[in-house]
């Protein structure tokens, strides 16, 4: 993994994604209700569509990022925008069902669609589902071993507060876990290593695959999810917010801002995603 440091990057505004809709620019009262109505949109073909976008890639990547969490029994963790329950089922597997989990998710549909994967597999009741904003945690301060998101924190109206509610509501010693796109895939410019020593430094897997992950996420993505899911315009937005979304240098020191220390990251399939991951001292 990666390290970086806050004091070498530079200071953003406060929460600059509030302004942006994938590429639309949106007033912030008016992004989390967009991004609700997207989800609302396709929470029945959710997980059909990531099997299809990814061609299945994502478990992979799901199952490497919980097996880093390493998730032991007794933990309390919650997990933000979760609401299928792809991460929460994953802790609950690898802890035989031991660990305490908590799924907090701003959209119902997608929490109802959670709830009834998690019954099918037997672990419902060991599950506390909960509706809540990230930015605004209705949970209290200091308990939690661990948070994880994943994919969720693109879609975040303002994520350094919710960056800001993870370092809270963690417990010392706990740990954030954060899986997401990268935008650098796009360019073929991914950070790899230390801001100081690779910004703009170009990475020479992601150069070979940006232009064809390009085509594949404004032409296929979108195509998909008119056929598949019935909804172009929510695929078109998952291309648009992944450009928008901070490169994994700018969100390690946007991480360190909100109180979390220790900050690294590792990139998945050439910088495609990349998993950050913090304590709270």
């Amino acid at each position: 993994m990666a390290k970086t440091s806050a004091k070498a990057a530079a200071r953003p505004a406060r929460n600059p994604e509030q302004s942006w809709f994938g590429a639309r620019p949106v007033a912030g009262s008016e992004k989390t209700g967009m991004v609700r109505g997207v989800f609302t949109s396709v929470a029945g073909r959710y997980d059909l569509m990531n099997d299809l976008m990814s061609l299945g890639i994502h478990r992979l990547w799901k199952d490497r990022f919980v097996a880093s969490l390493a998730p032991r029994a007794g933990e309390t963790i919650l997990d933000l925008a979760g609401g299928t329950g792809d991460i929460a089922l994953r802790i609950l597997a690898r802890t035989r069902g031991a660990a305490k989990l908590t799924v907090c998710d701003i959209n119902p549909a997608m929490l109802a669609r959670g709830k009834a994967r998690a019954l099918d597999t037997g672990r419902g009741r060991a599950i506390t589902w909960l509706t809540g904003d990230a930015a605004k945690l209705p949970l209290p301060d200091n308990s939690f071993d661990a948070v994880t998101i994943a994919f969720g924190l693109r879609n975040v109206t303002y994520i350094d507060d919710a960056l800001a509610e993870v370092a809270r509501v963690l417990k010392i010693g706990g740990r954030f876990f954060c899986l997401e796109f990268s935008p650098g895939a796009f360019s073929g410019e991914v950070d790899t290593g230390s801001p100081q020593k690779m910004r703009g430094k170009k990475n020479p897997v992601a150069r070979e695959i940006s232009n064809a992950y390009d085509l594949y996420s404004f032409k296929v993505l979108p195509w998909l999810g008119e056929v598949v899911a019935h909804d172009r315009a929510a695929y078109q937005y998952l291309a648009e917010s992944i450009r928008q979304f901070p490169k994994q240098a700018e969100l390690a020191a946007r991480m360190e801002r909100a109180g979390l220390c220790a900050v690294r990251w590792a990139d998945y399939a050439g910088g495609i995603a990349a998993a950050h991951t913090g304590w709270k001292a």
